[in-house]
C-alpha cells in the first residue's frame, strides 16, 4: 500500500506538479486552502503533509500544531518566505524540511522519499524495470549490481527517471542537467547518453531516441 500524502496549496498549478511528480510512489490527495487541508486531516490517514505557508483559511503555520496534536506525521513547508527570520520560523513551529519557491520537482522528490526513510524506516528502493533506485545513499542499481556513475551521468538518469515519458532535446537537458551556465553543445548530451547506455547493460533502451527531437526515457519490461 502507497504512503498517503496530503499537499495543500491555493496554487492550482503547484498541486498539479507536485502531484505529478509524486504520484508514482506515493497517494497523493490535495488541498486547495488550508480550510480543506484541516478538514482532510480530519478525515484521512496522512502520513505526510506538505504545506504552503500562505494560505487562505488556515496557513502551513497554523495547521503544524493542529497536526502535532494528534500525530507526529513528517512535515514539509514551501514557501516564497526566503529569509533566514522565516526559515528558522518554520523549524521552531515544528516543520521537518522548509522549501523555498521556486524549486526543483525532483529535489522535492528527493526530500520526501529521505523523510520518508528517516520516519518510517522505509529501506525499499524504486524500482524502474531493471533500474533500482537508493536516493538516501545516492545508489542506483542494474537488478543487483551496482552502477558505477559519474555524477552527471547520476543526474542525468534521475532528471529522465523523474520525467519519465517525456521527451527532451538535448538544450533542454543541457540546462537540467548541466546548468544554464555550462558552455558546451549539443555533443555533450549525445556522448553522455552513449556513455549511461553502456553501463545500464540490458536497460539502455530504456533511453529512446527520439528522431528529430531528442530523448525520453521509457520503461520496458522484458
Amino acid at each position: 500500500m502507497k504512503r498517503k500524502i496530503l499537499v495543500a496549496d491555493d496554487e492550482p498549478r503547484m498541486l498539479m506538479l507536485i502531484k505529478d511528480f509524486l504520484s508514482t510512489e506515493y497517494e497523493v490527495i490535495l488541498a486547495s486552502d488550508g480550510k480543506e487541508a484541516f478538514d482532510l486531516l480530519n478525515k484521512e490517514a496522512i502520513d505526510m503533509a506538505i504545506l504552503d505557508i500562505m494560505m487562505p483559511g488556515y496557513t502551513g503555520l497554523d495547521l503544524i500544531p493542529i497536526i502535532k496534536e494528534k500525530s507526529q506525521i513528517p512535515i514539509i513547508l514551501l514557501t516564497a518566505k526566503t529569509t533566514e527570520l522565516d526559515e528558522l520560523t518554520g523549524f521552531i513551529s515544528g516543520a521537518d524540511e522548509y522549501i523555498k519557491k521556486p524549486f526543483s520537482p525532483s529535489i522535492l522528490r528527493a526530500r520526501v522519499t529521505a523523510l520518508m526513510k528517516r520516519t518510517y524506516h522505509d529501506d525499499k528502493p524504486e524500482i524502474y524495470g531493471h533500474i533500482q533506485i537508493k536516493r538516501d545513499q545516492a545508489l542506483i542499481y542494474l537488478d543487483e549490481d551496482k552502477l558505477d556513475l559519474s555524477s552527471t551521468e547520476y543526474k542525468l538518469l534521475l532528471h529522465f527517471i523523474d520525467n519519465k515519458g517525456l521527451v527532451f532535446s538535448r538544450n533542454a537537458l543541457l540546462d537540467a542537467v548541466w546548468g544554464q551556465d555550462y558552455i558546451g553543445t549539443d555533443r555533450t548530451v549525445d556522448t553522455t547518453i552513449n556513455r549511461l547506455r553502456i553501463k545500464l547493460k540490458k536497460a539502455s533502451y530504456y533511453i529512446e531516441t527520439i528522431r528529430g527531437l531528442g530523448y525520453r526515457f521509457e520503461v520496458h519490461h522484458d
